[in-house]
């Protein structure tokens, strides 16, 4: 297997062969922020906070999407990428109704974390207020379409790693929303196994544990990588 040799931040970094730049960067122990990103399954590019910048190219690339090739010199920050993914968050604030003081996930969410290291104090942005509904249909689970941000992280383990296909997304640019089966209530789907992983993967409070109060809500996101790799190295304990 063929080893890239790219720089990040000035520091020589190794890649493996169609590696990204964003898992070599994460192994070199260099932070480049993300919220659509989860170790276990593929990239997808939806959130493009991890954009950084490419000696040779004047076009911001996102860093979860693109392979690294050998002599690679990749600047993960600066003021123009703060500046970018500053609007990007305050964004998804402003297109959602996320009131952090009564989220389950108050204190346990990917966003809030962003907008703290992002120095958001107040947003520039007019909030939409879109009217979007909560789904507790489920037995063991919720949905609130207030708190979602699109990442489709329960689409993809889904699909990936527990193989129902039970999550999609529907419609598209502002009406984009996350659905089950053919757009029917959570409850009624035929397909979905109530695994959980869905609920483990999101970043935010948009998929929660019927019964969470305010604050109450840990995602445990390394289940998600603890499948994968016990499946690939076939280290399963019984």
């Amino acid at each position: 297997m063929a080893v890239k040799t790219l720089t990040i931040d000035g520091e020589l970094v190794s890649a493996r062969e169609d590696e990204t730049l964003l898992t070599a960067a994460l192994e070199a122990g260099i932070h480049i922020p993300t919220l659509c990103h989860l170790a276990g399954v593929g990239d997808v590019g939806a959130c493009r906070l991890c954009l950084v910048e490419i000696v040779g190219s004047n076009k911001l690339q996102p860093a979860c999407m693109t392979k690294a090739i050998e002599g690679m010199e990749i600047t993960t920050n600066s003021d123009r990428l703060q500046k970018y993914r500053r609007i990007i968050v305050e964004m998804l604030f402003a297109e959602g109704n996320h009131i952090c003081s009564v989220c389950v996930a108050n204190g346990n969410c990917e966003l809030q974390d962003l907008a703290i290291e992002m120095g958001m104090d107040h947003l520039r942005l007019e909030y939409q207020f879109p009217q979007r509904t909560v789904d507790t249909s489920h037995d063991l689970f919720g949905i609130d379409h207030n708190r979602c941000v699109l990442c489709t992280r329960c689409v993809r383990v889904c699909d990936e790693i527990e193989g129902a296909h039970t999550w999609d997304i529907a419609r598209r640019g502002s009406k984009s929303h996350v659905i089950t089966d053919l757009n029917q209530p959570w409850g009624t789907s035929q397909t979905c196994t109530s695994c959980g992983k869905c609920v483990n993967a999101c970043p935010t409070g948009a998929l929660f544990d019927k019964g969470s109060s305010v604050s109450e809500m840990k995602h445990d996101r390394g289940k998600i990588e603890f499948l994968v790799t016990a499946r690939t190295k076939k280290q399963w304990n019984f």
